[in-house]
């Protein structure tokens, strides 16, 4: 979320992220082929990835290729970076450095496949290598779709380079960096806020770790913080757009409406692309369509609930965000509470169990109607799980994280 708008995680939800190649048109016949028409299609011949351009020779100016290319890496001139490191891979394959230097330009290349390819042969050959580690956890949690494997990948290798007792000061900080922003798109807000943390005690001024602060404080319900944090990036050409975002969530918990507006239309007008008008239900339309979601559950599930409550609300409450360590993300678009079934109630609340869908959050987190009503019945599907004892982790495994 923290890098690709608010839709990240309902995206994850519904199987957006999930890439698939369009069916290849099927070839004419050649002369004297004759065609067959079959009562049912045969097997669909494998679609042949497209062939790259040959890649111009290497340009190095004299000095060896790797070192070439790496200067141009420096100099962002990727085209150039790509064919000197293929050389230097070339003439030597045990190089690290030199697979490691192919896999950053042909990740600014945007030829990402290929891309962890490179980067898995260099860590193959010595996996403790620093570029490699940093250009691998920058491919996946930042370059590559959202999705939790990429993130948590992004993170390993993020945190394997920060483990490294030799690991330079100056790579120290982007090993951090990309960790947290790894971590705010997993979930793991006091993590990230450490790794952000550690970027601006010698980074002052990184306003991308400034940003993946506010976030973590945000998640973790520190909204004084993250209120100040926020306002301080209002002006950041990249991050403005999520800042007003999330003061106006801030607004919006304290009951400031007006205000909250104010931010939201602002992050609206900056980038449309990431804050859409939410389609925004009255509180009387969505309590019908949580109905409709659980009259469509299956029977088993319906039978589960049975004097469970399954409640539309408007935000989540801070005492049932901060009823646990670490606290629950203000975000959150549904929660279970109380026990398991099966698992004895406390005598503390009648009932005991209950379900709470937030109209205001489900709203924001997708861009129609349509998906609306799809992402309340996945949510509502996550929370029979907890109902049913299944925890996140297991959830998340179902694809109901």
């Amino acid at each position: 979320m923290s890098r690709r708008g608010p839709f990240a995680l309902c995206l994850l939800l519904l199987g957006a992220c999930q890439r698939t190649s369009p069916p290849a048109a099927p070839a004419a016949p050649d002369a004297g082929t004759v065609a067959v028409t079959a009562s049912a299609p045969g097997p669909a011949a494998p679609v042949a990835a497209p062939v790259p351009e040959p890649l111009l020779p290497c340009k190095s100016g004299g000095s060896n290729p790797l070192d070439a290319a790496l200067d141009y890496l420096d100099a962002g001139k990727f085209p150039e970076a790509l064919s000197c490191a293929a050389q230097a891979s070339a003439l030597e394959p045990d190089s690290a450095s030199a697979h490691a230097a192919r896999g950053e330009a042909l990740g600014a290349l945007g030829r990402t496949t290929e891309a962890q390819v490179a980067y898995a042969r260099a860590l193959a050959i010595d996996p403790e290598h620093p570029d490699a580690l940093l250009g691998a956890a920058h491919l996946y949690a930042v370059q590559m779709p959202s999705s939790r494997e990429y993130d948590e990948l992004g993170a390993l290798y993020a945190e394997r380079g920060l483990s490294q007792p030799d690991v330079s000061p100056e790579m120290l900080p982007r090993f951090a960096l990309v960790a947290a922003m790894a971590m705010n798109d997993l979930g793991q807000a006091s993590e990230a806020l450490q790794r952000a943390s550690l970027v601006l005690a010698r980074e002052p001024n990184n306003h991308e770790a400034a940003y993946e602060k506010a976030l973590a404080l945000f998640e973790l319900c520190r909204f004084a913080e993250a209120r100040v944090a926020f306002t301080g990036l209002l002006n950041d050409p990249e991050r403005g757009a999520h800042a007003h975002y999330h003061l106006g969530l801030l607004m919006e918990r304290e009951g400031k409406w007006k205000q909250a507006q104010v931010h939201f239309d602002k992050a609206h007008a900056l980038s449309p692309q990431d804050f859409p008008v939410p389609p925004m239900p009255s509180a009387a339309e969505f309590r019908e369509d949580v109905a409709r979601a659980v009259a469509a559950l299956p029977e088993d599930m319906r039978k589960d609930l049975s004097g469970v409550p399954v409640r539309a609300e408007e935000l989540p409450a801070s005492e049932d965000l901060l009823s646990g360590e670490p606290p629950l993300s203000p975000a959150i678009l549904g929660l279970f509470r109380g026990p398991p079934l099966g698992e004895p109630c406390d005598g503390s609340e009648t009932p005991c169990r209950s379900v709470a869908l937030y109209r205001l959050n489900l709203a924001r987190a997708v861009r129609s109607r349509e998906e609306l009503r799809e992402q309340i019945k996945v949510t509502l599907l996550h929370e029979v799980g907890h109902l049913r004892g299944e925890d996140d982790q297991e959830l998340a495994a179902r694809g109901l994280e």
